[in-house]
This record gives structure tokens, C-alpha cells and sequence, in this order.
């Protein structure tokens, strides 16, 4: 197996990969793998030997997952490796907008050079006041890997969490750290919150959610709180917002030109996973994905083909990566023609589906299984592995 690295990668996670791995920074040239982290992949053909690109991260929208799934090149990412970074990243943001520490910090740096800085600083701190956020109340727009942990550290620091969540499995999956939250309506939440922090993906469903018709039933004075990605919050919506005092202070870990120039913003250099232990965690998690894959044929944290596990292959097995359109069952019936199938699963994510066979050959019969499924309509790769 060769995998290629398209970024730097940590080398705690690299070492998941067992000694006869090739890792290479250098050539792609008959890679089966790629690992990534936020290199920009919407203009990269990849050649057919790829298999699959593993991202060391959560966001994704640096590769282009349906011209990828269309070519059954499997893409992944690792959900929760991340979290606990971000999680306290978002503290800090918090922190950050009830105290202008920022503010406080530049008045120290500008005046440095005073030697009774110790006696002026004690006039000028009153500029600097702020708030606690003991006894306010917390909006978590999202309640997966990071807005659970968020939501559980907010009350644990004596806020009172209002969570958005529209996924019941969400929720269940972590109703531990989410047994202080009270799940509400997002108009609820919007106006009972005074600090609104936003953990979802970037979609089409939420890029620019936070825009003026959302500002507009908040609480006047709120902080917005943006460790997810910048095209969920509309800018110029957001600096009509500030300006008008709606919103207090907007703090996003991901600054651009307008949003780096506004008034009330706390701008973050897009520091949310950047920790040691997050970029170990990624990175095993991303080369476990990948080792699972080449060698099992499972699918775990793909977000462009639906998740399908058989565990750890005790015999052959063949994958077929298919269009929804095509039944897996149909699959599973043409392989059982000429082997003796074990074990199988089928599933549909979106306009793709995946079927997993693990098999041996009929002695009577030793057929090609992959030649019985390979011409069927709706099919984009079929893989065996022995």
C-alpha cells in the first residue's frame, strides 16, 4: 500500500500504518491513499489506483466529494478528533467577548515604555470593563462531537445551555454531556440567548445562516461565537448587526478581509484544531480509516458514500461501489451465483450506495465474482480483496 500525504502530517498518526507502508510527501504516482488536511483538492484528477482520500479533520470543503464518490474514489473525515480543541477554543472566544481582554492586553503593549505603568493602568482598566458569564444563558446551535462538549463545559462554569439540535440520534448519542442542556426551538433559543455559539457543517442548508432575518430575533446585545466555518454567517448582515448594537461582539476563528476590518470583532487565526493533540488524534483516526478500508473493504466516516462495516475480514471479499439506482440485493444475488457468500451488507447514502460481500468459492464453481457484478448497470468500482 502507498499512501501520500497532501499536507504535513502529525507522525503519531502516520505510525498507525504498519512497516511495509509506503508514505510518501513526495509523489502520488500509484498511491491507493491520500491524506489531507486543508489543501485544496477541487482541481486535482485523481488517478484510478486512488482509492480513497482520508481528511485529518471534520470540514471537507476542500474536496469535491461527488466528483470523488462518481469515480468511487471513498472520501472520509474523523468526526470527534477534533472536538475537545474546538471545545475549548470556544471558551476562550467566549472569555474573549465578555472581557476585553484584547482591548486590555494592546493598552499594556502601547505603553509599555512608562515607567508608573503599574499607577496609569489603574485609571485606564475602566475602559476594558466587562461581564461574567456565571448565571447567562448559552445558545449551541448544533449538539454533535463538539457542541456536546461545548454545552457540558458552559454549565459546568455556571451557564445555562439552550441547545439546537434537530438530529433525536444526536442528542441520544450524547445525552451524557448534554444532561444540563435543555433542547429548544431555534426561535427560543434565539431569544433567551445572550451568547450564541454555532457548531454545524457548511451545506447549502446552512451557508449564511446567521443573517439578518436570524440576527433579528435574537437579543439585543448578544455575542456570536463562530468556530465552525465563515460562510455560515453572512458578513454584511453581521456588520449591519454591530453597528446598530444588536450584537455586542462577533468572534469567528475564521476572518476574511471584511470581517478582519469590522468593528466588534474578535478575530481568530483558524486555531480551532490547531493543537498538538488534535493533529494526533486526526491524523491515527485518518490512517485507521484508510487501513480499514484497503484491507476490510469497510466504510467508516465516509461522507460521500454511506458507512458499511463487516469487521475484520476472515476470508475473501468483494466491494461494489454503485449508483442508489442499482439494488444491492441485486449485487449480493449476482455474486452468490458462482461463491459461497458468508456474510453482506447493503446501504444508500445520497445518490450512492455501497455492498460488501465476504466470500469463498464454490468448489463446484470457481468463478470470477467481480466479473458477475462488474458489467451491471449503476456500477462505478468493484474492489476484491484475498
Amino acid at each position: 500500500m502507498k499512501v501520500y500525504c497532501l499536507n504535513k502530517i502529525s507522525p503519531v498518526g502516520l505510525k498507525v500504518f504498519p512497516s511495509d507502508v509506503e508514505i510518501s510527501t513526495e509523489s502520488i504516482d500509484n498511491a491507493d491513499a491520500i491524506m489531507v488536511r486543508s489543501a485544496a483538492m477541487h482541481e486535482m484528477d485523481l488517478a484510478e489506483n486512488v482509492l480513497c482520500v482520508a481528511r485529518a479533520g471534520a470540514g471537507v470543503n476542500n474536496i469535491p466529494l461527488d466528483k470523488y464518490a462518481s469515480t468511487g474514489v471513498v472520501v472520509f473525515n474523523t468526526p470527534g478528533a477534533n472536538a475537545n480543541a474546538v471545545k475549548e477554543l470556544t471558551i476562550a472566544m467566549m472569555l474573549l467577548a465578555a472581557r476585553d481582554i484584547r482591548g486590555s492586553m494592546e493598552w499594556v503593549r502601547a505603553n509599555k515604555e512608562d515607567e508608573l505603568i503599574n499607577k496609569s493602568m489603574e485609571k485606564a482598566k475602566g475602559a476594558y470593563a466587562g461581564t461574567e458569564i456565571l448565571g447567562k444563558t448559552l445558545g449551541v446551535i448544533g449538539l454533535g462531537a463538539i457542541g456536546a462538549l461545548v454545552a457540558d463545559s458552559a454549565s459546568k462554569l455556571g451557564m445555562r445551555v439552550l441547545g439546537v439540535e434537530p438530529s433525536q440520534a444526536t442528542i441520544e448519542r450524547n445525552k451524557e454531556l448534554l444532561k444540563d442542556t435543555k433542547v429548544v426551538s431555534m426561535d427560543e433559543m434565539l431569544q433567551e440567548a445572550d451568547y450564541i455559539t454555532i457548531h454545524v457543517p457548511l451545506l447549502d442548508a446552512t451557508k449564511g445562516m446567521v443573517n439578518k432575518d436570524f440576527l433579528a430575533k435574537a437579543k439585543t446585545g448578544v455575542i456570536v461565537i463562530n468556530a465552525a466555518r465563515d460562510a455560515l454567517v453572512n458578513d454584511d448582515d453581521m456588520k449591519e448587526a454591530l453597528e446598530s448594537g444588536k450584537v455586542r461582539r462577533y468572534v469567528t476563528d475564521f476572518p476574511n478581509y471584511k470581517t478582519a476590518n469590522m468593528d466588534g470583532v474578535v478575530a481568530i487565526s483558524h486555531l480551532g484544531a490547531s493543537t498538538e493533540e488534535a493533529e494526533d488524534n486526526c491524523a491515527a483516526m485518518a490512517a485507521s480509516e484508510i487501513l480499514n478500508f484497503v484491507n476490510n473493504g469497510n466504510i467508516v466516516n465516509s461522507v460521500n458514500y454511506p458507512n458499511i462495516d463487516l469487521g475484520k475480514r476472515v476470508d475473501k471479499r468483494i466491494l461494489v461501489l454503485h449508483k442508489k439506482e442499482l439494488d444491492g440485493n441485486e449485487v449480493i444475488k449476482r455474486v452468490m451465483n458462482v461463491v459461497n457468500v458468508s456474510k453482506s451488507v447493503t446501504a444508500t447514502k445520497g445518490e450512492y450506495s455501497a455492498t460488501l460481500i465476504e466470500f469463498s468459492h464454490k468448489e463446484e464453481h470457481k468463478g470470477c465474482a467481480k466479473q458477475e457484478v462488474m458489467n451491471l448497470p449503476g456500477v462505478i468500482r468493484v474492489r476484491v480483496m484475498k
